[in-house]
């Protein structure tokens, strides 16, 4: 039994998707959440500077003590998991997998879809991943860079929203996909405009609920539970405005985003709580 912190990171605040699904799955584990709001968003950067920022968050949680990481961001995962499982001597779990894993067994056609930022399409990480499988699965990718902006300002339904869907949609209902994996954390507050244009018989991966899955198995596999019982004590940083991130925040984790600590993941400093 470990009572020590699992650490989940994302560019933003989209990996507390992430956060509710571990928090619900593993109600006695704690959770330090690190969002790196200040150079956010990662989709449009390179692979080697997300790589960077991805080391330089691993090393504030190394750190904080965490007994696990999460890379809770499909565009850090894409361009830096590898490297970080390597670097680091303690479990890391991702986003990617997992959603591959789920999208293989749920396909009855063989035709996944896939929906995410611009750096995640790019990298290729999630066709890797489904040609690992070494299953008969077509992948047909759809970059949807404007999703964030809208999830991140609470716009989640209306006509806007619905028009830049359809049009995101398109080429996937076209190829006539049957499951659809969101590959990117903030897309589950999407699910209610995604599932009305793609209809009932499409089949969508959070990716957020598998990863919880696996951060179970992981800590059953090196016996890391906390103790049956144990109050979880949750912490948030950031790395931009600790308001912000509480105000937004909240809407993707819920009541349990409290104080938000604000801190630099390039040169840590001394927090300053909000």
């Amino acid at each position: 039994m470990d009572s020590r912190p699992i650490g989940i990171f994302d560019s933003g605040v989209g990996g507390l998707t992430v956060a509710r699904a571990v928090i619900d799955l593993l109600p006695h584990e704690s959770v330090i959440y690190f969002g790196d709001t200040a150079r956010f968003p990662y989709g449009p950067r390179s692979q080697a500077q997300v790589r960077r920022f991805a080391e330089e968050i691993m090393d504030l949680l190394v750190a904080e003590d965490v007994k696990l990481a999460v890379v809770a961001c499909n565009s850090a995962s894409a361009a830096a998991f590898d490297e970080l499982r390597a670097a680091y001597p303690l479990p890391v779990v991702e986003v990617i997998e997992p959603a591959v894993r789920a999208a293989v067994r749920l396909t009855r056609n063989r035709n996944v879809g896939l929906i995410g930022t611009e750096g995640t399409i790019r990298s290729g990480r999630y066709r890797e991943a489904i040609e690992e499988t070494h299953e008969n699965v077509t992948l047909v990718a759809q970059a949807c860079p404007r999703f964030v902006e809208y999830v991140e300002r609470g716009e989640t339904t209306g006509p806007e929203i619905l028009d830049l869907a359809r049009g995101y949609l398109a080429p996937l209902l076209a190829a006539e996909v049957d499951t659809l994996i969101l590959g990117c954390t903030h897309y589950p507050l999407l699910t209610g405009v995604i599932g009305y244009l793609v209809g009932p018989d499409v089949f969508l991966v959070n990716s957020a609920e598998w990863t919880a899955r696996g951060v179970f198995a992981e800590l059953t596999r090196a016996d890391l539970h906390a103790p049956y019982g144990a109050r979880p004590a949750h912490r948030f940083l950031a790395s931009g405005d600790p308001d912000e991130f509480r105000q937004v925040g909240a809407r993707f984790l819920g009541p349990e985003v409290g104080v938000v600590e604000r801190r630099s993941a390039a040169v840590p400093v001394e927090a300053e709580v909000s």
